[in-house]
């Protein structure tokens, strides 16, 4: 999974409430958690999921979806808006 942050804070916000809602919804922990907000990337490894949280500009230039090109992508909407 690839998402992109606005901000340090946001970076860091975004990563936050990944691993606690997995934490407390699913009892699920990361194996490694990578990166820190100053260095505008952090990946959570899930083993069956990677999350990559990217400050705009580090998505970009690192383009992992261009790596990852054939992977199959899934457009994310809000829970309350599946129902």
């Amino acid at each position: 999974m690839i998402c992109s942050a606005t901000s340090e804070p946001h970076l860091k916000a975004i990563a936050g409430e990944i691993e606690s809602g997995l934490k407390s919804n699913h009892g699920v922990r990361p194996v490694s958690v990578d990166g820190f907000p100053a260095s505008q990337w952090i990946v959570l490894d899930y083993m069956q999921v990677i999350v990559h949280v990217f400050h705009r500009e580090k998505r970009e230039f690192y383009s992992l979806e261009d790596l990852w090109g054939d992977a199959p992508r899934l457009a994310w909407e809000p829970a309350e808006e599946r129902r």
